[in-house]
């Protein structure tokens, strides 16, 4: 089934872009070790916000489309589950 992702989840993985460019620059520029990984914790911390945000509002749109056809919702919230678990 095809998802249609919203300008708001693009917005948020662009800024995310923005930030792994930032370490990237951290890096090139020798800053000391503490400072590029605290940015790396936030890019982190966006990444795993941004699939629950894509995991959730998937489920959301799956969920009334089985429920239209009578199908079985409660696999869909099996899967997303799995999908949060194996993203950690």
């Amino acid at each position: 089934m095809a998802y249609e992702y919203n300008d708001e989840i693009k917005k948020r993985l662009r800024r995310l872009e923005g930030q792994v460019r930032g370490v990237l620059r951290l890096m090139e520029e020798r800053k000391d070790c503490k400072d590029v990984i605290t940015q790396l914790s936030a890019v982190r911390s966006a990444a795993d916000k941004a699939i629950a945000t894509i995991v959730a509002e998937n489920l959301e749109q799956c969920i009334i489309e089985e429920n239209q056809t009578g199908g079985d919702t409660k696999r869909m919230v099996k899967q997303a589950i799995e999908l949060l678990v194996k993203s950690r």
